[in-house]
């Protein structure tokens, strides 16, 4: 049996209306298929703007609810047509006030797994996403899909070590990171924490992040998407940092059980000994 996962990641520029992103979205979706993807994922927010370069109550209008909203409905059956797996960065309405930064988790079939909340939220100049979101607070689920057991990490979250630790301790085989990080700003970490975090948990990670400036502020969106395997080894060539780009890759997941048995940092671990990580 076959253990090679075809795995994509779209990064692209904000288009102008949230419609038009939707169908560029959903074109990459059917592009990613005819590729033979089984999974893609979407950048963070990925039907609108980065409106968190300024504070603004008007883009509340972008939240919706998760299941129950449009947009879920119409990319479950978009999954359920090309039997693909979808993971959707959104914005999460649960009721009017309460929000949060999500990415929502379809299978092959169109049924919704479930969901991820970001649990890191900054609010620094660029980025003011405190005004937007509460913290996640639904732990670090991994879904079991039709191409391997997934989980989510979202942007700002991937410089904070211990979640990566849990989506492994959880068995994640794949961790998605969707993003909107900035040229200048943290460029210099990009490609060095999410293959170090690979590598530490000892499991694929694919880093998705947009392109372009786009109108609301002078964010350089740097794009470089990539898939790195659990030996911190790019999967392919690292995206282009100014163009709309699907990438496609075939990940072996074999690759986890040979890296696990030569380094065995899960035995290892001495988690008797953390506890002064979670004092406040």
């Amino acid at each position: 049996m076959s253990t090679v996962i075809r795995a994509a990641l779209f990064q692209t520029a904000w288009t102008g209306d949230k419609e038009s992103m939707i169908q560029v979205h959903e074109q990459a979706a059917r592009d990613a298929a005819a590729q033979g993807a089984q999974v893609l994922c979407f950048q963070e927010l990925f039907y609108g703007p980065y409106f968190c370069q300024v504070q603004d109550k008007a883009f509340y209008e972008y939240a919706e609810r998760i299941p129950d909203g449009p947009i879920i409905k119409r990319f479950q059956a978009l999954a359920r047509e090309l039997g693909i797996v979808l993971v959707l960065p959104m914005y999460e309405e649960e009721q009017p006030g309460v929000l949060y930064n999500t990415a929502a988790v379809i299978d092959a079939d169109g049924s919704y797994l479930g969901k991820y909340r970001k649990h890191h939220i900054p609010q620094v100049p660029g980025f003011w996403e405190k005004f937007y979101f509460r913290p996640g607070n639904s732990g670090w689920p991994v879904f079991d899909t039709k191409a391997g057991r997934i989980g989510v990490y979202i942007c700002y979250d991937r410089h904070f070590p211990e979640g990566w630790r849990a989506l492994g301790l959880q068995g994640a085989e794949i961790v998605f990171n969707p993003s909107a990080t900035s040229r200048g700003l943290s460029a210099y970490l990009w490609q060095l924490e999410q293959p170090a975090a690979a590598a530490a948990n000892e499991y694929f990670v694919g880093a998705i992040n947009r392109v372009g400036v786009e109108d609301l502020g002078d964010n350089d969106f740097y794009g470089t998407s990539y898939f790195v395997d659990p030996e911190a080894q790019f999967v392919g060539e690292v995206a282009s940092d100014k163009e709309t780009e699907l990438v496609v890759r075939d990940l072996d997941l074999a690759k986890l059980r040979e890296v696990r048995d030569r380094w065995q940092f899960y035995r290892d671990r001495r988690p008797d000994a953390y506890s002064p990580l979670t004092a406040p």
